[in-house]
């Protein structure tokens, strides 16, 4: 029997993947490096795995780069993932996240995180509602989302009936409804770190602020880079809290220190927390009205560096901010070419933005959405840390915001088809923001 033991390098973020490899977060927190690539093979070799049950924890901490690109160790054996490999980790990594939340969250039919004993049903009829209490279901409450013009009703289903297969019994007593579980979305660089600490800005994102930008994913820690831009943030999975995605992403879009420089840097920028310190989180609910506080609040284009399933839910937010006027970009996720298209990045209305190397190439990982707009550099490169310094980034996530920024920055989608420079691979219409990436060397990390 193979034993496998993910290969971890310079940019984990994961702290149990961390301890796996003898010793926890270096003393630097998140963002420190944890050395070269042959210091981690070394310390690799020196705890490979015992059991199969250890491999599968390894297995659901994410996929780390070195050498240009995930690697795994197969007994003792460095080599690169496949997109096979990709797809296993994936399927692992959302199992393990929803044996860690049971209480909380259950599975669909297709293995997708869900919120337990939670169905959405849009603009529920009143004939309905009456024929599904009747059958058992529990009206939870009924929303209006301002700003996006949506209606959304939560229905508990009967006692002991697993939601995927309650949700069919609706479906069965309206056909013609729009019934659907409330999908879990996660940052499309996997693990999302939470971090105690202060978060950045704390007032409005008015004034000096060019542009109203948003970004929807995890709060955004206080940062040097940070200073002197207005930041607004609001938490829609409880109390906004400082997280290692979201900080880097928004160090992409407006951040500015020394040598490290956004692609749009001191521009204003409203952040939507959708996690709250819990990978648990980031329901498609709690998108929506992340999507209709921005809406409100002046954003023009809208980060979302997170993937899931199709939902009804999410798709009826994007049209209503495209509706609006507000475009969306999003990444495509880096569970490789082999896992199914990821969400909002799939939607025809969204941006769908890969990555690319520092020599322009497509990442390997990258997933595979149903279409793709463009590229832009999402390895090679480093981003802030919650309270200071900086970690080496790989990932469509970070792509993503540089695309975002640039668009805010130009104004129209024809402006930004005409910054797209030549690649290598699938890089969709071409490369943005190529000149955005800040080396490690720049700020002082191999």
């Amino acid at each position: 029997m193979k034993r496998w033991a993910l290969m971890l390098t310079i940019g984990l973020t994961s702290p149990a993947a961390a301890q796996l490899l003898g010793g926890g977060l270096p003393a630097g927190g998140l963002g420190a490096p944890l050395g070269g690539v042959t210091d981690t093979v070394q310390r690799a070799a020196g705890s490979m795995l015992g059991s199969r049950q250890r491999a599968s924890d390894a297995l659901s901490q994410g996929v780390a780069s070195g050498l240009g690109g995930p690697l795994l160790m197969a007994d003792g054996a460095l080599r690169a993932l496949s997109p096979r490999d990709l797809l296993a980790l994936r399927k692992e990594r959302l199992s393990a996240l929803v044996r860690d939340n049971r209480a909380t969250l259950d599975v669909d039919d297709d293995g997708n995180p869900v919120r337990r004993d939670v169905i959405l049903a849009l603009a529920l009829a009143p004939e309905t509602l009456e024929k599904a209490k009747a059958a058992g279901f529990t009206l939870t409450s009924t929303e209006t989302i301002d700003g996006l013009d949506l209606t959304t009703s939560i229905l508990a289903p009967p006692r002991g009936k697993p939601v995927r297969k309650a949700i069919e019994t609706l479906r069965a007593l309206d056909p013609g409804g729009i019934f659907t579980l409330d999908a879990i979305y996660e940052p499309a660089h996997a693990p999302l770190a939470a971090i105690a600490g202060a978060l950045a800005g704390g007032g409005a994102a008015t004034g000096s602020a060019p542009l109203r930008m948003g970004l929807i994913d995890g709060g955004v820690g206080r940062h040097p880079a940070f200073a002197g831009v207005a930041i607004e943030q609001r938490g829609f999975a409880g109390e906004a809290k400082p997280s290692g995605h979201g900080t880097a992403v928004a160090s992409l879009m407006v951040g500015r220190s020394g040598a490290f420089h956004g692609a749009m840097p001191g521009a204003g920028l409203l952040v939507a927390d959708v996690y709250g310190g819990s990978a648990s989180n980031g329901s498609a609910v709690a998108i929506v009205r992340a999507m209709a506080w921005l809406a409100q609040n002046g954003a023009k284009v809208v980060n979302i560096s997170l993937v899931g399933p199709p939902n009804p839910l999410l798709a009826a937010g994007i049209r209503a901010l495209t509706a609006k006027g507000i475009r969306v970009v999003a990444a495509v996720g880096n569970d490789g070419p082999a896992a199914p298209p990821q969400y909002p990045a799939s939607y025809p209305d969204v941006i769908a933005v890969t990555g690319v190397d520092a020599k322009g190439k497509a990442l390997m990982e990258a997933g595979k959405p149903l279409h793709l707009d463009y590229a832009a550099p999402g390895a090679d490169m480093v981003g802030a840390v919650p309270g200071g310094g900086w970690e080496v980034l790989r990932g469509t996530s970070f792509a993503a915001p540089l695309v975002a920024a640039t668009l805010a920055r130009v104004g129209t989608p024809a402006a930004l088809a005409a910054e797209a420079k030549p690649g290598g691979g699938r890089i969709g219409r071409g490369i943005v923001c190529n000149t955005c990436r800040t080396p490690p060397k720049a700020v002082g990390l191999k």
